[in-house]
């Protein structure tokens, strides 16, 4: 039976300075070679996903954006993006101003290159968030564009904002209870005082995802990893669901195996015996 292991990556496959180890790359990348089908489910966008796995082989596209895409790593393209209905933008990005919220807006432009808009004022997590992206190639920030209003609501895949944790989660709340959107809020994994809101088109997570990456590919069996709360979806699809020992209460009681935390090349370890068992 052929088995797909996806695996989150900050605060899973990611190690404590937000990376993926050498020796963690070495084992997926042969494990890969061998044939094994190995890929991540994350938050984040190809524009920080691609450079973390710069070491690190893959066969098969990547869940980016919590499922709103995969992304071919081999073609550098997103497949299957969705979008959020340009009415719906609107509605969602009303209610967040509502709650002194103004998100990041993500349009992807023709060149498969994102474009966020965000309007003023900027926050310290606005700033710093700016600061560590900006210049990498697959992203580029527009702000205070006189444009935004107009252009934020074509081919829009993604509303993101962080902010403090009861915001977040009141935010995320009157999104799901208004809008026909997914919405989603979790804490930071260094800062629990810190939430961050992801909105994408309705019925968009990681579960969807994984299962239609598990039809593709003719998996019959999925190992998926995760820590934190926007991983519980997929867990409760998955055959193994797998927390690392740093993950959140309510992740470990989800999980089916608790192993080692992200600081020990856990994820890639556990793999290499599953996938070894299986031979």
């Amino acid at each position: 039976m052929t088995t797909l292991y996806v695996s989150d990556m900050d605060g899973t496959l990611l190690d404590d300075k937000s990376r993926v180890s050498a020796e963690s790359a070495r084992i997926i990348s042969g494990l890969s070679r061998r044939g094994a089908l190995i890929t991540v489910a994350t938050a984040r966008t190809p524009a920080t996903v691609e450079p973390l796995l710069a070491d690190t082989y893959t066969s098969i596209p990547a869940i980016v954006m919590t499922g709103a895409s995969f992304w071919d790593r081999e073609h550098r393209c997103y497949l299957e993006p969705h979008f959020i209905e340009p009415d719906v933008a609107g509605q969602i990005r009303s209610i967040a101003r509502e709650n002194g919220i103004r998100p990041f807006v993500y349009t992807l432009g023709d060149d498969n290159v994102l474009n966020v808009y965000k309007d003023s004022p900027l926050s310290e997590l606005d700033k710093r968030f700016i600061n560590e992206r900006t210049g990498l190639p697959l992203k580029r920030f527009i702000i205070d564009s006189p444009e935004s209003a107009s252009l934020a609501g074509k081919r829009t895949m993604l509303m993101f904002a962080a902010g403090p944790k009861d915001m977040i989660g009141h935010t995320a709340e009157e999104l799901r209870r208004r809008v026909e959107c997914s919405a989603g809020n979790y804490l930071d994994i260094f800062d629990s005082s810190v939430g961050y809101l992801d909105v994408y088109a309705s019925g968009i997570n990681k579960a969807d995802a994984v299962r239609r990456l598990a039809s593709k590919l003719g998996a019959g069996r999925v190992v998926v990893f995760g820590d934190n709360l926007n991983d519980i979806p997929m867990m409760k699809v998955a055959d193994l669901a797998v927390a690392v020992d740093n993950a959140l209460p309510e992740v470990k009681s989800m999980a089916h195996r608790v192993i080692g935390p992200n600081t020990a090349d856990s994820v890639a370890r556990f793999i290499a015996d599953d996938f070894d068992g299986l031979q």
